[in-house]
């Protein structure tokens, strides 16, 4: 299984394709979709054309090295799975299922608050080295257990996500009834009941819900009532006398994800912060952003030396990966692919993407001449 490969879906288009197959309209559209009329989704992806490298044929080469160093850590690639929220609304089980995938090809696996796995599931299948992402609490107390929780159960590096101060307008999920409150069509059950597979698999393992925070609901929450306690419960906007808290009561690495411009980055080096991910929350927030990649790309020249700077954003391939790094970025994480592919190979899905990620990215290591990927922007042409 840790091997696991099926040359049937080579690419991410491929894995893209066949999820649409296999889950309801909605919740594709819910991972697929982006922000108004999509253009920071569309933009995220075109961005990576632009950037070129330069090929070295004519030398001697070790086999390519993937392994990175990254907070103390080595991880056997230089990319790991970001967080998603519902996953388990995607696609059955989706969070357990990659966070053994990742554990199994030692890359880190990135939990949200408001995912349908539990923190404590999650460690369970992590051995503890799983990363947590916070929707910042409302509520203090609330705030010290869900860090309590994740550091007992040997998380150490924390993610506070500063990209949502309000939920973005995906008027897919507007139309599907995927905002909050959330509310279940007919022509939401109708697709359901065209996808088999997908509905007795999510029989079988429970209605999604943010395990994390269940044991703060009060019981019996219509969906109406669960909207109104997720918008009472989290404070979208991070400041700077919130990220000052965190990084007093946070032990373990701190890193602030959503960071797109210059002010945002000082103060995250003012404050402590131990890195960045720049991120456009996957095109769902601001249609008139710009791409992710320009962003960090911006960033790189002052920031480089004083945080850790890593991305997430457009990025769909092993050719995405090394364009990533080669443009200036210590690390990069993908949401969308790895959710593509369990939803299109199950079980299976977090291994082989892996593999084919891996796959993708040393055959451009083989290209370009590359033996590590520290060698990577050695070969940037432009970008």
């Amino acid at each position: 299984m840790k091997d696991y490969f099926n040359s049937d879906y080579p690419s991410t288009e491929d894995l893209k394709s066949r999820a649409r197959k296999r889950i309801p309209r909605f919740a594709f559209e819910y991972l697929s979709g982006g922000a108004n009329d999509e253009v920071n989704l569309r933009r995220n992806y075109n961005a990576f054309e632009m950037v070129h490298l330069m090929p070295e044929y004519i030398k001697s080469l070790s086999p390519p090295n993937l392994k990175t160093e990254l907070f103390g850590e080595t991880y056997a690639a230089p990319y790991g799975i970001a967080p998603i929220g519902l996953q388990g609304l995607i696609y059955p089980n989706s969070p357990i299922i990659l966070a053994k995938a990742a554990a199994i090809r030692q890359i880190p696996f990135v939990l949200s608050t408001v995912t349908t796995a539990s923190i404590e599931e999650v460690a369970s299948h992590t051995e503890g080295k799983f990363w947590f992402q916070l929707y910042y609490p409302a509520e203090e107390k609330l705030k010290k257990d869900l860090l309590k929780r994740a550091w007992d159960n040997g998380c150490r590096v924390l993610v506070a996500l500063a990209d949502t101060p309000s939920f973005g307008i995906r008027y897919k999920d507007v139309k599907n009834g995927l905002s909050m409150p959330p509310k279940l069509s007919v022509r939401n059950i109708l697709q359901i009941m065209r996808k088999p597979e997908w509905a007795v698999r999510t029989l079988i393992h429970g209605q999604p819900n943010f395990e994390s925070l269940k044991q703060y609901m009060p019981g019996g929450l219509n969906l109406k009532q669960l909207g109104r306690f997720m918008n009472e419960t989290f404070d979208g906007r991070l400041t700077e006398d919130k990220l000052k808290l965190l990084r007093e009561e946070w032990k373990g690495k701190l890193v602030i994800k959503g960071v797109v411009n210059e002010a945002d980055a000082e103060k995250a080096v003012r404050l402590g912060a131990d890195g960045i991910i720049v991120s456009n929350h996957g095109g769902r927030q601001l249609d008139a952003g710009e791409s992710s990649l320009e962003s960090m790309q911006r960033l790189i020249g002052n920031y480089a030396d004083k945080l850790t700077i890593m991305m997430d954003g457009g990025i769909d391939s092993g050719l995405d990966v090394a364009r990533s790094i080669a443009s200036g970025a210590d690390f990069c994480f993908m949401g969308r692919t790895f959710m593509y592919g369990v939803a299109a190979l199950g079980a299976k899905g977090g291994l082989h993407t892996i593999n084919m990620l891996n796959m993708q990215l040393k055959q451009v290591m083989d290209q370009v001449g590359c033996e590590n990927v520290r060698e990577l922007p050695d070969k940037l042409i432009n970008g």
